[in-house]
C-alpha cells in the first residue's frame, strides 16, 4: 500500500499549476479550458513552458510504474505482478487528475495515462502514436486525437503477437473509457463545433 501511496503522489505533482504560478503568476486552471494539463498549459503559457510540462507529467507515469521493481520479489506470478504495475500507474492518473497537492483540481490525466503505457505497453504506444498524430495533424484537435488513440488501445493491444495477460486487457478496456469520460466536455464543443484547436502562433 505505501508503493500505491507513493505512486498516487507522485502523480499529484502539479507540473502545470506549479510552472504557471511560479513562472507567470497566475493559476492556470483560472485560463483557457481550466485544464492543469500540457495542452492548456500550451494554450495559456507556450512551447517552452507546455513541453518541461508534458515531459514531467509523463514521468510521473513512467516513474509510478517503476515503482513495482522494488516489490518485484513478492510476486509468484508474472499475471499479479502486471496486476500491481497497473494498479501503480492508475495510482498516478488519478493523483494527476485529483492532485492532493493542488486542491484535488488536475488535468485530464492523458500524459500521465502515456508514460504508465510506455512502460507497460511500448509497442502499442507506438500504434496509439501514430493515431493521435494522425488525428491530431489533419483536425488540430488534440481532445479528438487522444481520445481516438485511446479508443485504438484495446483493438492494439489485442492484435500485437503473442499472449495478453486478461488485467492488460481490462487495463486497456478501462483506458478507452476513462479517456473519453474525462473528455465530456470536449465532445459536447466538437458537436457543437466550438472545440479549440491548436495553433502554433507563439504564445506569452
Amino acid at each position: 500500500m505505501l508503493l500505491v501511496a507513493a505512486a498516487y503522489v507522485l502523480g499529484s505533482i502539479p507540473t502545470a499549476v506549479w510552472a504557471g504560478k511560479w513562472f507567470f503568476g497566475i493559476d492556470l486552471r483560472d485560463h483557457g479550458s481550466g485544464n492543469a494539463g500540457a495542452t492548456n498549459a500550451f494554450r495559456i503559457l507556450g512551447t517552452r513552458t507546455a513541453i518541461p510540462v508534458l515531459i514531467i507529467d509523463m514521468l510521473k507515469g513512467m516513474a509510478a510504474v517503476s515503482l513495482s521493481a522494488l516489490a518485484a520479489s513478492q510476486f509468484g506470478s508474472a499475471e499479479w505482478y502486471t496486476v500491481f504495475r497497473i494498479v501503480l500507474g492508475l495510482a498516478a492518473v488519478l493523483g494527476h487528475v485529483f492532485p492532493v497537492l493542488a486542491g484535488f483540481r488536475g488535468g485530464k490525466g492523458i500524459a500521465t495515462l502515456a508514460g504508465v503505457t510506455i512502460v507497460l505497453f511500448p509497442a502499442v504506444v507506438v500504434a496509439c502514436l501514430l493515431v493521435f498524430l494522425l488525428v491530431f495533424l489533419s483536425t488540430r484537435y488534440v481532445s479528438l486525437g487522444s481520445m481516438l488513440a485511446a479508443l485504438a488501445f484495446p483493438i492494439a493491444l489485442w492484435m500485437l503477437p503473442g499472449e495478453v495477460l486478461l488485467p492488460e486487457l481490462l487495463f486497456a478496456v478501462t483506458v478507452a473509457v476513462f479517456v473519453p469520460l474525462t473528455h465530456r466536455k470536449n465532445i459536447s464543443r466538437l458537436i457543437k463545433g466550438k472545440e479549440n484547436k491548436i495553433s502554433f502562433k507563439r504564445k506569452i
